[in-house]
């Protein structure tokens, strides 16, 4: 038999969202929980050098989250990121979130479940995941010290993972299959970097090896020339999915898969609040997804009143 807790608030995702609905939560000394199956801080953990969140001029990712964990912990919220979630019901009072050890009643959740990466769409992927293809540079990056790596995707996060990982390699070749997205002050790093070949307009179009990845076929859509790469490794960057799979029989979703709530990040069900990444926006920014968490923590404690009064 599992054991039940009962809290007042529980945070899904320890990013950028969560954490700051945790730092408001505890400051409201609210009994939070924060249940985060993955890595804390989501998807920014990974960014080497952030110059666009206010108050900072150049902030690495994990500081930067690092930095809001410790404020969010020091104002009471729990942080577990082992004990992963089997199942959520949104809809009873109070809401329930079963993980794999214990079971938690809480009359607030505050949903900031962020986005996973997508993942390579060959059919070679799950041969090699894990044995040189990766989708976690701060997670595996260290393994490829002095090795030949490349980076697939685009955007800022493939470039971002670039940077990061030229710490570590030998040789860095970026592969997209168009031009950049991703902004210029990260493309211009990267390019600065004589460890680094980009190659735009570039497909791959299988992976090769025996236990582990060893070499990439690619195709260049400028030349029509195909050719491969011997590579230790490749870190793929091609996108993201919004990480809502836990809540499709709760909540309704928009096409895209993320969940539909308000500005005031409040979604169908009273008590259930949705912030950052996961909640269908149109801007998607560390700013915005802050203000998420700001707002959903602001929101519950003025629900948790209410509820309070009637009781």
């Amino acid at each position: 038999m599992k054991e039940r807790i009962k809290k007042d608030a529980v945070i899904i995702g320890a990013g950028m969202a969560g954490l700051t609905a945790a730092l408001y939560c505890g400051r409201m000394n609210l009994d939070t929980l924060v249940l985060e199956n993955g890595i804390i801080g989501g998807q920014i953990a990974n960014a080497t050098d952030i110059e666009n969140y206010p108050g900072f001029e150049s902030v690495s990712g994990s500081e930067l989250i690092g930095t809001l964990q410790r404020q969010a912990e020091n104002f009471g919220a729990v942080i577990d990121e082992f004990d992963e979630i089997e199942k959520v019901t949104l809809k009873t009072s109070p809401k329930i979130i079963e993980t794999i050890e214990k079971i938690y009643e809480a009359d607030v959740v505050i949903i900031a479940s962020g986005m996973n990466r997508r993942k390579l769409p060959l059919p070679e992927e799950k041969k090699f995941a894990g044995r040189g293809v990766h989708y976690c540079e701060l997670c595996d990056g260290h393994a490829y010290n002095g090795k030949i790596i490349a980076v697939m995707g685009g955007g800022n996060a493939a470039v971002d993972a670039a940077n990061f990982l030229t710490k570590y390699a030998e040789k860095i070749y970026l592969i997209h299959r168009s031009e950049f997205r991703a902004d210029e002050v990260s493309q211009k790093r990267l390019r600065a970097n004589d460890k680094v070949e980009i190659m735009l307009q570039t497909e791959i179009k299988a992976l090769r090896g025996s236990k582990r990845l060893e070499e990439v076929e690619i195709f260049d859509k400028k030349t029509g020339e195909t050719k491969t790469l011997k590579v230790d490794g490749i870190f793929v960057n091609i996108g993201v999915e919004p990480n809502t799979q836990l809540f499709k029989d709760e909540l309704t979703l928009s096409a895209s898969g993320r969940i539909i709530a308000g500005e005031d990040c409040r979604t169908e069900i009273e008590g259930v609040f949705a912030a950052g990444d996961v909640r269908e926006k149109e801007i998607r920014q560390l700013t915005t997804a802050a203000s998420d968490g700001t707002t959903a923590a602001l929101l519950a404690e003025k629900y948790l009143a209410k509820l309070k009064e009637a009781n």
